[in-house]
């Protein structure tokens, strides 16, 4: 009865483009999937779903949106009508694509190569989400897709992922927070992440695998240093001026990092350090640091609490790039070295605060320098 009635219903609501008829057509429809499963027999259900198929390209979008909300839940619809619905519009496509247990690991990954990053997204919400599945949306390369991927908690990533989406991380800022999440995440690989994350999320690492204080103290160290290089490598003078003050802000701005950034021919961002340790202005700095005589340079450094033996190291290494460009003498390092240790702190704490100031007169360092 139902093989009579039902498709001939069915097949005329289809022909006909009223949207009278189209409303009938999506009743009928919901109708019998809210009562299949008491009144039709698997081969009236078989039936049905032909019929539906064969029906799909002739509705318009809003019977197909209500179709789709119906099948997606349904674990025995047909697999070609599933993919259908997948691939159509995405307000049709977007219950399959969250919810149907239908399609496989190789129609979503087909969908996520053919279609656009709405669709993609959609994906990265299903309860069900493989390894494979995960590596081909990573590989589709959009950010905001890899974010959602990362804050579904039943997704599977794999290992090889996980490292690539940390050192990306690096990058992508949003990829953090949730990364950090994910149970799959090693401590070796957080802790690499702890090398360029917000000081928010360092406590947040420290935290979740319990690291005891040398540890934390270890990371810290290799992230100034990770920090120099990138600021050495990729930003002008002035463009450090914030990373500086973010490494103040966790302590890494020291004399100790100083004359390792030195050694290394880092000079402007030395300079940099140098400027936000005294708090004058960056060209300041650089008068100080190039200054041939050197007085300058030592006061700033004695008001910095510079110890002696870093001294020695920052003189002999800023002469290098000073106007001479000559590596001072046994003798000329020893009397600099000696009248530093002379140096009131205070007297040249007065002269930084001079320079911060505006007086930008180098000539006036000897009223601060000891007598012999």
């Amino acid at each position: 009865m139902m093989e009579t009635v039902q498709q001939e219903k069915l097949l005329s609501l289809a022909k006909d483009a009223s949207p009278q008829s189209r409303n009938e057509l999506a009743t009928v429809i919901e109708d019998l999937f809210e009562n299949r499963s008491e009144v039709l027999s698997d081969r009236e259900k078989r039936l049905m779903f032909n019929i539906i198929e064969k029906l799909i390209h002739e509705v318009e979008i809003t019977v197909r949106k209500r179709l789709s909300a119906n099948l997606a839940t349904q674990p025995d619809a047909p697999l070609e009508l599933i993919n259908e619905l997948a691939r159509d519009e995405i307000e049709v496509a977007y219950p399959i694509l969250t919810k149907s247990n239908v399609l496989r690991d190789t129609d979503l990954i087909e969908i996520i190569r053919l279609r656009t990053e709405e669709y993609h997204l959609a994906i990265t919400l299903r309860d069900d989400i493989t390894e494979d599945v995960s590596d081909a949306l990573i590989e589709a390369g959009s950010e905001d897709v890899i974010e959602s991927l990362l804050r579904n908690e039943n997704a599977r990533i794999s290992e090889a992922a996980i490292e690539y989406l940390v050192d990306q991380s690096k990058r992508v800022d949003t990829f953090q927070e949730p990364l950090l999440h994910r149970k799959e995440l090693k401590e070796e690989l957080a802790q690499k992440m702890f090398m360029w994350v917000s000081s928010a999320l360092r406590d947040f690492i420290v935290d979740r695998y319990e690291m005891d204080e040398a540890t934390v103290n270890i990371l810290l160290e290799q992230a100034a240093q990770d920090e120099i290089h990138t600021a050495q490598t990729a930003a002008p003078v002035d463009g450090a001026k914030h990373l500086i003050k973010e490494m103040r802000h966790v302590g890494m701005v020291t004399p100790r990092v100083m004359v390792q950034t030195l050694a290394r021919g880092e000079i402007p961002l030395f300079i940099s350090m140098f400027a936000e340790l005294l708090g004058i202005p960056n060209m300041m700095a650089k008068r100080i640091v190039l200054d041939e005589a050197g007085k300058a340079l030592a006061l700033g450094c004695k008001a910095a609490g510079v110890s002696d033996q870093e001294f020695a190291i920052i003189f002999a290494n800023t002469r290098k790039v000073a106007p001479k460009r000559a590596q001072p003498s046994a003798h000329m390092q020893s009397n600099m070295t000696l009248a530093y240790r002379k140096l009131d702190a205070a007297k040249a704490s007065q002269a930084v605060l001079q320079w911060a100031a505006g007086n930008s007169d180098l000539g006036s360092v000897d009223r601060y320098w000891p007598n012999d």
